[in-house]
């Protein structure tokens, strides 16, 4: 009897809000209470993390890693019920990559040491151990590396100077505070529109072909490893991307080859380390100690495809009238390789999976269909939402909207992309006609602090693919805990830097924006 009572709810629920439209905005309170005791009470957020993060992590772009993650999130929605779940497929993106092995050591006349370090992805590896010594470079020109030719072909080098270090006296980890959150409210006014590609000054265009020179100069040598530090953070952090290979200043950025594109060149192996343990090397060589080092470094690519796909699941909408329109969120799945890729970004995976469990498990019946996207590609570039978009919704040529064939399906997009920290907020992305709408919807999470609605347009993220053709897209404004600091693209990016409580209480507000989205008469107002 229990059962069919909450079934005859669960039906009924669309009638409860039919009226709601965004100038008379309302909350369904019963739905909102039903979302966060179900999300509160049976959560799966550290289950869905445990997977993708130790199991699934790291998750490069095309590595086979990412495509483990992605059949487990198939199989994951697949089996709590959801429609149309499905591979976007997108591309060309090019190469995957995948370590296999590395351990560095350090010897001098009078001590060894480990040295902690990973290798920038896309770095070839080699067959057998590399041993070699270690070369400071402090050529700024063509002229003054002169003096190196013939003499780097298997060493290691240093290319450049320590950063120096100083006592860390701001804490790590950290809250918005109510001053913050409030500068973040009183936002307004037209922000100046973002520039690519601008026109650089002259001492940019030198030291842009200074590096090009040198990059080309050290391709020629073949050293056994460039070296580099940690580009931020102390206590053994190491923040690492992906290697580069020499930059024409005088090719435009976006025709410039990338490390991962089929046929690309092989670059030289580039590995960053630990600033402590850089820093340690470099004052050894510079006083005349000599350092010896031994990689064992092995990395496989993998080049059976060159496209990547998107993760898609739906929940389908049952209002005759409005079903063929989408109410989406999305996150993306891929990482970068050193940690496992837990707050950038299995958190807003997870996040999103948990919002559509919730809702699956509440038996909602939107009246608009709720689609789930987990993007690949985004660390290059936001790749995978913006090929999605263009494929479906359009795209942006030189300023012109080109609609796609769903362009007037579209009614929202929600993101999530900043660590583990709870909501607070969301960014308007400058489209006021929606404050007093989500500050509605915000309402009844006044006791977690989660009230803050801004005027400002915030990027780096996937939602960029759909604001770019000026369709309601939203970026919501998290607590930054340790993502800038400490976890960001770091070897300290693991499950134990997520907080299970944030995880929850986000994917509730991610759940009532997407439901009452979804019920609304109207779609929500485009900029």
């Amino acid at each position: 009897m229990k059962k069919l009572l909450l079934l005859m709810t669960a039906v009924a629920l669309p009638l409860a809000i039919q009226a709601q439209s965004v100038t008379n905005p309302t909350v369904d309170t019963e739905m909102v209470e039903r979302i966060k005791e179900e999300g509160l009470q049976r959560s799966q957020v550290m289950e869905y993390a445990f997977w993708l993060t130790d199991v699934y992590g790291p998750r490069l772009t095309n590595s086979p890693q990412l495509d483990r993650a992605t059949d487990y999130v198939m199989q994951t929605m697949t089996s709590l019920g959801m429609a149309n779940v499905s591979r976007h497929e997108w591309g060309p993106f090019g190469n995957g990559w995948e370590l296999k092995r590395f351990a560095l050591h350090a010897n001098t006349p009078y001590a060894y040491f480990p040295v902690i370090g990973y290798p920038k992805a896309w770095s070839p590896g080699f067959r057998r151990a590399q041993r070699g010594d270690v070369v400071i470079l402090k050529g700024n020109n063509l002229e003054e590396l002169q003096a190196y030719k013939g003499q780097l072909a298997g060493k290691f080098i240093l290319i450049e100077e320590p950063v120096k270090a100083e006592p860390s006296w701001e804490p790590i980890g950290r809250r918005l505070t109510a001053d913050r959150l409030l500068q973040l409210a009183n936002a307004g006014g037209a922000l100046a529109p973002t520039q690519f590609g601008g026109q650089p000054n002259a001492a940019a265009l030198a030291r842009a072909q200074a590096a090009y020179e040198r990059a080309q100069f050290l391709t020629q040598e073949r050293p056994a490893a460039i070296l580099d530090q940690s580009y931020r953070g102390w206590g053994g952090q190491v923040a690492v991307s992906g290697a580069t290979l020499p930059a024409d200043p005088s090719v435009p950025w976006n025709e410039r080859p990338r490390v991962y594109s089929p046929g690309a060149p092989t670059p030289l192996t580039q590995i960053s380390l630990a600033r402590e343990h850089y820093g340690r090397m470099y004052r050894l060589v510079e006083r005349g100690i000599p350092v010896t080092l031994e990689l064992d470094y092995q990395a496989e690519f993998h080049t059976r495809r060159p496209n990547s796909f998107n993760v898609i699941a739906e929940i389908p909408g049952t209002d005759p009238a409005l079903k063929d329109e989408v109410v989406m969120l999305g996150a993306h799945l891929d990482s970068w390789h050193t940690g496992t890729g837990a707050t950038d970004n299995a958190s807003g995976s997870i996040v999103m999976m948990e919002a559509m469990r919730i809702l699956k498990a509440l038996g909602v019946q939107p009246r608009r269909t709720i689609r789930l996207a987990l993007w690949s590609g985004e660390e290059q570039g936001l790749l995978g939402a913006f090929a999605y978009a263009g494929d479906r919704f359009g795209r942006n040529e030189g300023g012109q909207v080109v609609p796609g064939p769903d362009f007037e399906k579209f009614s929202a997009y929600y993101n999530i992309d900043n660590g583990t920290g709870q909501i607070r907020g969301i960014y308007l992305q400058q489209n006021e006609q929606l404050r007093t709408l989500f500050r509605t919807w915000l309402s009844p999470f006044r006791e977690w602090e989660a009230t803050t609605v801004s005027y400002s347009n915030t990027g780096g993220t996937d939602h960029q693919a759909f604001d770019r053709l000026g369709l309601p897209a939203f970026q919501f404004i998290q607590d930054p805990v340790e993502y800038s600091t400490f976890t960001h693209h770091s070897n300290m990016d693991t499950y134990e830097r997520l907080l299970p409580q944030d995880l929850q209480r986000t994917a509730i507000i991610v759940a009532t924006f997407v439901y009452h989205t979804a019920m609304l008469d109207e779609r929500l107002p485009r900029k």
